[in-house]
């Protein structure tokens, strides 16, 4: 029946040439579907492979480092310090790039640097494979691995004064116990960077190159060293003068680092004019720096929390709650960089301002 009705006429014929037709220009053609020898597959190179999408960095060592953080379950808070240590590294390496192609770095100092602040950071958040780097021998300042202790006699000694003495209010002593810690921190900072140099330091003597660059190097750190450790000593007189004496009415600043950055400024050769516009700049600095303090401590509450309600398996309690921690986390890291880049700013001005009277 099939047959016949093919053969009935011409018009019987279309729709088989249709079907045939179709099926040549869709049939598979070895040389062209598969690739001969002189194909154009065989012959191109292949795309190269695409970053997984999402990197926290643009840098691919620095997300390897970020990822590595994040697999030793560091707390959320020491997570976002990091990121934003990160983040400043990740801009300088790239402003030493551009520098680099201009041949502004020719002995090799910027770049030097750039990796001494890197080994700094791996030690600084237990990132580089070694013991906790305050556990340090007696070459090094005291400095303690307890939260609750400052890890030097002297400071324990002053701190146990300054509660005893009567000179202050409970809010006021909050004040001095956060720069207590906070020269804590410097002196643990100054012994992660002193360890750091003394290794580098034993491969830089096999180093064979230009007697003046090496020089010129060593000079560099040592003076990164120095610079660190009279911030130091003038933080630890400030604390034994605010001790005995109390803050009395002339205090203008309540964070430590901003504290700091003022009695630097006032050292350093700024004019009138530009110290009055720095102390301005510096209350701005201040509040930046309280506002990120208000959002650690929502990211310690909120962390907290999410282990709560984790432990009692509410799905849908526990989704709300890893959002706004993931919310908190995001506005943290953003808020720890914008502060952290302000500081090395503010603390480049005032470096550069010292240079100007040599």
């Amino acid at each position: 029946m099939a047959l016949r009705r093919v053969r009935a006429g011409p018009c019987g014929l279309l729709p088989l040439l249709s079907v045939l037709l179709l099926l040549l220009l869709l049939g598979p053609w070895p040389a062209a579907g598969h690739g001969g020898k002189y194909s154009r597959e065989k012959n191109e190179p292949e795309p190269p492979p695409k970053r997984e999408p999402g990197g926290e960095f643009r840098m691919e060592k620095l997300n390897q480092l970020w990822e590595k953080a994040r697999r030793l379950q560091l707390p959320p808070v020491k997570l976002s310090e990091l990121h934003a240590d990160l983040k400043i590294q990740e801009r300088d390496e790239f402003n030493w790039k551009k520098l680099k192609v201009e041949g502004l770095d020719e002995d090799g100092e910027k770049e030097a640097k750039l990796r001494r602040n890197l080994n700094v950071i791996l030690a600084k958040y237990g990132l580089d494979g070694r013991k906790d780097t305050r556990e340090v021998t007696s070459n090094f300042l005291s400095d303690g691995a307890e939260d609750d202790s400052l890890g030097d006699p002297r400071l324990e000694k002053l701190w146990h004064k300054a509660k005893t003495s009567g000179k202050f209010s409970s809010e006021e002593l909050d004040k001095l116990w956060r720069e207590f810690q906070h020269h804590k921190e410097k002196v643990h900072e100054y012994n992660v960077l002193l360890e750091t140099l003394s290794r580098t330091d034993e491969t830089q003597e096999n180093v064979i190159g230009p007697a003046d660059v090496k020089e010129e190097v060593l000079h560099s750190k040592h003076a990164e060293l120095k610079d660190r450790l009279r911030g130091i000593n003038q933080g630890f007189d400030r604390l034994r003068k605010v001790s005995h004496q109390g803050y009395g009415a002339e205090a203008e600043f309540e964070e430590p680092r901003v504290i700091d950055l003022w009695d630097l400024a006032r050292s350093a050769n700024f004019t009138e004019k530009e110290l009055e516009s720095f102390r301005e700049e510096l209350k701005h600095f201040e509040a930046k720096i309280e506002k990120h303090n208000h959002y650690q401590k929502q990211l310690e509450i909120s962390h907290e929390k999410l282990k709560h309600v984790e432990s009692f398996g509410d799905r849908e309690h526990v989704s709300r709650n890893k959002e706004k921690c993931a919310l908190l986390e995001e506005k943290t890291k953003e808020l720890g960089y914008k502060v952290k880049k302000h500081l090395q700013d503010l603390s480049g001005r005032i470096s550069r301002a010292r240079h100007n009277e040599l």
